[in-house]
């Protein structure tokens, strides 16, 4: 009777145990199950386990971001919850050896057709291959982007309001049924097609770097924010987009752009486009403007009076209005064919970059604003810079500039002058100049004397007229400056009290080594004087072929030979 007892009891444990078991949730994945047990709304006994009764009753949110989670398995527990958040559960780990980044776990699953009470799921940056949300109808928000999906059915989920499915491998997406959706994300797939006729609510769309050939927006009449670049579009019309603010369809096909009607539109970029012609005059609000790398040939911004940025860069534009944008910070009109520009009106003009076009004629005296100033490549042969205050960099390489006066730019950093016809340039005043190149032209004077000649980036290479260079530190220069200057050059502190002549003398007359560091040799006899760059006397000899230079510090000197005395030579002494 006892053996009996004991039996009984025996059933009776494993019985109780087997049913205590069952009454807990099967979670596999230690980073879920810890998230899970640790939050006290969820394991209201705050034991070791959660048990079905607690999963059951839970109708919150379950938030498990980037916990390196690699298995849910046991969210179907949870048919009450509302809200699921199990982004960035892929980890990757960067290998210092290689410079790559390795995948270490991932989230590759995700059965969510048991939580028929989502209203807001978001599962993005995982490396999920399925997703099935059609037992989800009460859905408002997903979020599944940077994934690897191939199919996503949205077809049951029609009070969705928000999508994103960037980042995947869709093909296709039918969001027909979707009529409130207000944002639709799907950029970075593979879609041929989207039809967003349906979706009259949409706000928000961003369908780029897909393979759309065509794309019709008609009915998304409430539309402020579209994006859809690096796609195949031949033609885009928004002109019924009336409430459109931002535009982005750079790197198309698009021969037509139709954006008339679009009087709130504040931001257009159609850059890298064949468009041969572009109409902006009812963009009335438009602050910034991009058509660079198109076919325009004409261009007219004047009804833009807000605008503040244009770029229109590499077209094939020989007229640019923008006589009316009094607001225009920012102009790059770089790579065309204008042979004009007038920018008059600009006066809050700052930068301006116009290299690469025809201008014979460039009137900057209203920008008083101008900081950069880039006109490089182009023919002109006077620029007055008297009123440009600001102006910090001045480019104005290769033109045909006889003449260059930056007296007045005394916040000048940087002056490229290089390729014209000046023959005269004083930077003396230009107390903040560090860079600083005048090579190819036809220097005969240069002052560069501004107290910054051991901070500045010097070239004056290729002026063979010129003679004497008035700097700072005569030694300094002669040091750092000798490879930047034309062998008839020579360095002084003070131009004006030394006049120099470095045309040869003698065909037959040579001396060396030049620099030197003690002992000068000469070709043949003469009567020797050496000088300093003031003019004072140093050293005297008669009828000799060489010249002790060693006691004399480092430094530039000047040498003449017996009748020709008032033709000297520069010699430096390392």
């Amino acid at each position: 009777m006892k053996i009996i007892k004991i039996f009984l009891t025996a059933i009776a444990s494993i019985v109780f145990m087997t049913g205590a078991y069952a009454q807990n949730v099967n979670i596999p994945d230690a980073n879920f199950k810890a998230a899970l047990v640790n939050n006290a709304s969820i394991n209201t006994n705050m034991d070791t386990a959660i048990q079905l009764t607690e999963a059951a009753a839970y109708n919150g949110a379950i938030h498990v971001a980037g916990l390196g989670i690699t298995d849910l398995a046991g969210i179907e527990a949870f048919v009450a919850i509302d809200s699921l958040d199990c982004s960035s559960n892929t980890i990757w780990w960067y290998d210092p050896w290689t410079g790559q980044y390795i995948l270490v776990s991932f989230l590759s699953s995700l059965n969510v057709s048991a939580n028929t009470a989502l209203t807001y799921l978001n599962c993005s940056d995982n490396a999920l291959t399925s997703l099935d949300v059609s037992a989800n109808t009460a859905l408002t928000y997903l979020n599944c982007r940077s994934n690897a999906l191939p199919i996503l059915n949205v077809t049951s989920n029609t009070i969705l309001t928000y999508l994103n499915c960037s980042g995947n491998a869709l093909t296709n997406l039918d969001v027909s049924a979707c009529s409130a959706l207000t944002v639709l994300q799907c950029y970075y797939n593979q879609l041929t097609n989207l039809d967003v006729s349906a979706n009259t609510a949409l706000t928000t769309l961003d369908c780029s770097v897909n393979q759309l050939t065509s794309l019709d927006v008609s009915a998304c009449t409430l539309l402020t924010t579209f994006n859809c670049h690096n796609n195949q579009l031949t033609s885009l019309d928004v002109s019924l987009n009336i409430a459109l603010t931002t535009l982005d369809c750079t790197s198309n096909q698009l021969s037509s752009l139709t954006v008339l009607g679009c009087s709130g539109l504040i931001s257009l970029n159609c850059s890298s486009n064949p468009l041969s012609s572009l109409d902006v005059s009812s963009c009335t609000a438009l602050t910034s403007l991009g058509c660079t790398y198109n076919q325009l040939s004409v261009l007219d911004v004047s009804s833009c009076t807000a605008l503040k940025g244009l770029q229109c860069t590499g077209n094939y534009l020989s007229t640019l209005n923008v006589s009316g944008c009094t607001s225009l910070t920012n102009l790059g009109c770089a790579g065309n064919y204008l042979s004009s520009l007038d920018v008059s009106a600009c006066t809050s003009l700052t930068y301006l970059f116009c290299t690469y076009n025809q201008l014979t004629n460039l009137n900057v005296l209203f920008s008083a604003a101008l900081t950069t100033l880039d006109c490089r490549n182009n023919f002109l042969s006077n620029l007055d810079v008297s009123d440009n205050i600001a102006l910090i960099t001045l480019a104005c390489s290769d033109n045909q500039l006889t003449n260059l006066n930056v007296s007045y730019n005394h916040a000048l950093i940087s002056l490229y002058c290089y390729g014209n016809q000046l023959t005269s340039l004083n930077v003396s005043a230009n107390n903040a100049l560090t860079n600083f190149g005048c090579s190819n032209n036809l220097l005969t004077s240069l002052n560069v004397k501004n107290g910054k000649n051991n901070q500045m980036n010097f070239d004056a290479t290729a002026n063979p007229n010129l003679s004497c260079i008035e700097v700072d530190d005569v030694i300094y220069s002669t040091l750092s400056w000798s490879n930047k200057v034309p062998l008839s050059a020579y360095f002084s502190g003070n131009c004006g009290s030394t006049s120099i002549d470095n045309t040869a003398i003698d065909k037959t007359l040579m001396v060396y080594p030049n620099p030197t560091t003690g002992i000068l040799f000469i070709t043949q006899k003469e009567n020797i004087t050496l000088s300093d760059l003031t003019g004072k006397l140093l050293l005297e000899q008669k009828n000799t072929n060489q010249l002790d230079m060693s006691s004399l510090p480092a430094g530039m000197y000047l040498l003449s030979f017996g009748d020709h005395l008032k033709q000297p030579f520069k010699i430096i002494k390392d």
